[in-house]
């Protein structure tokens, strides 16, 4: 059975601090160098408000499955998830999650040194030093057992991630977890939302990696089903489990 948000008993950024953020289906997990949760609770309200009155004008936007053309009057977190579709070719929304963490991250950033903002597997992170972000796959025997080493040199940088067996967001594919980088948040949850759309079996995560090859502006891509992994671009895979829990992880592309 699936239980939001079960991952975020992982964290241990013991140099940080942590604290929660909930307005509607937004539910935020922050770390930052220090307490920042009444800022990042009115930055929430902030863009939630401005993607609200945007739906109730366009109501279009909210179910769309294809990218729109931008609107160049659209608020400015608006315009970063049409741009963020276009690239990816998936709906606007495809990118919501993403991009509310990039955008409350970057307001946050300037009171603290540091801050990792996740949402619902959704990441955006500004490190001064490596970091180490688990990977959850669901039901995948690699679940726990690996984890995307991330150089501070990197960041900011969005880490989101996209499943067709875990949680309720749409996704027409059946992987257990399709984890994509990029400078933006938006763009990488939108692009892991369109290679996740493609993979149904471990036999389709060639034409995964290629699809992501072709999203302008992604850094990288790893495809999980199953005990089945890809990886492609900018991304360093490590072990998290102990020596002796290891499995043995089989890769294609590169």
């Amino acid at each position: 059975m699936y239980q939001p948000r079960s991952y975020r008993h992982w964290i241990r950024d013991a140099d940080l601090v942590t604290f929660n953020v909930v307005a509607g289906e937004t539910d935020l997990c922050i770390s930052a160098g220090t307490n920042l949760k009444r800022k990042a609770r009115r930055l929430v309200e902030k863009y939630r408000g401005a993607l609200e009155g945007y739906i109730e004008r366009h109501p279009v936007f909210l179910d769309a499955l294809e990218a729109l053309p931008v609107d160049g009057e659209a608020p400015h977190i608006v315009k970063a998830m049409m741009e963020a579709a276009v690239r990816a070719g998936v709906g606007p929304m495809a990118a919501v999650a993403g991009a509310i963490a990039e955008f409350v991250g970057r307001e946050l950033a300037p009171f603290t040194p540091e801050i990792i903002v996740e949402n619902g597997g959704d990441i955006y992170l500004k490190s001064l030093k490596k970091r180490v972000v688990g990977i959850y796959a669901g039901k995948s025997p690699l679940t726990g057992q690996l984890g995307l080493e991330i150089e501070a040199a990197d960041t900011p940088l969005g880490i989101c991630t996209s499943s067709g067996t875990v949680g309720h967001s749409l996704s027409y594919g059946r992987a257990d977890a399709v984890i994509s980088l990029a400078g933006s948040a938006a763009l990488a949850d939108a692009a892991a939302t369109a290679v996740a759309n493609l993979i149904e079996r471990p036999a389709d995560i060639d034409s995964g990696l290629e699809r992501a090859r072709g999203i302008e502006g992604l850094r990288g891509v790893v495809i999980i089903i199953g005990g089945d992994m890809g990886f492609w671009g900018e991304v360093r895979v490590c072990h998290t489990a102990p020596q002796g829990e290891r499995p043995r992880v089989g890769s294609t592309g590169g």
